[in-house]
């Protein structure tokens, strides 16, 4: 395939569309101070499961945050958060998502514009609750702008495996092989490559140039490059 070929891109949300440390850094700390009572031990704890650095208020490289659904961070927390259950867990979690700013890559708007305008159809495929993304592309007066949005509980399951990206296919008729996934964590690379996408990566996330190139068709600074490399 060759990028004249592309017809359609699927971005992931947060680390692509959205900075992910700029976005969810402080609002994490506040969250996990609520869920763990303020009790320095468990807050300590809770940080550490979830690779989040307390001092810095950042998401370290490799947190399980990056590219995990909300249930399995839901899980992952549960050890660390008292009376509550992982159903629970992720209902709060989702509910405090909704309200986090989010702090744009590019601006979005006239970004997603210039690649509706070439003809291409666009997607976001995320681990987050489908809830919070759309809340998430509405708030940046972005979600009419997609003609696919998807969650991890929309029931096309989460990456790195291709439900999400097959669900995309199928609501926009178009054949993998003329789609790209753009991401910025190798969940997103693995998922694009398993449903035989080509793949973008993106350095707004976490994860550095060396971790995603081996993934990677191409590796760019941010989603603006975009249009650059697809020619447009």
């Amino acid at each position: 395939m060759t990028v004249q070929q592309i017809k359609g891109v699927v971005f992931d949300k947060d680390g692509t569309l959205f900075d992910f440390n700029a976005t969810w850094g402080a609002w994490a700390r506040d969250v996990f101070v609520a869920e763990t009572k303020a009790e320095p031990s468990r807050l300590v704890e809770l940080a550490d499961a979830l690779g989040y650095d307390l001092d810095a208020g950042l998401f370290r490289p490799g947190s399980l945050v990056i590219a995990s659904t909300v249930s399995e961070i839901a899980q992952a927390a549960l050890p660390f958060v008292p009376e509550t259950s992982v159903d629970a867990l992720v209902d709060r979690f989702n509910a405090a998502a909704i309200l986090a700013p989010q702090v744009e890559t590019t601006a979005l708007v006239p970004f997603l514009t210039s690649l509706k305008d070439a003809g291409l159809k666009l997607g976001v495929a995320t681990n987050d609750g489908e809830a919070p993304a759309r809340a998430h592309l509405a708030a940046a007066q972005t979600e009419a702008l997609f003609d696919f949005i998807v969650g991890s509980d929309s029931g096309f399951g989460g990456k790195p495996a291709a439900g999400q990206l097959h669900g995309f296919c199928e609501a926009t008729g178009l054949a993998a092989h003329t789609c790209a996934m753009v991401g910025d964590s190798t969940h997103d690379l693995h998922a694009g490559r398993a449903a035989g996408m080509a793949t973008v990566a993106v350095l707004t996330g976490v994860a550095g140039r060396e971790e995603l190139a081996p993934h990677a068709d191409v590796v760019l600074n941010s989603i603006a490059e975009l249009p650059e490399w697809l020619g447009i």
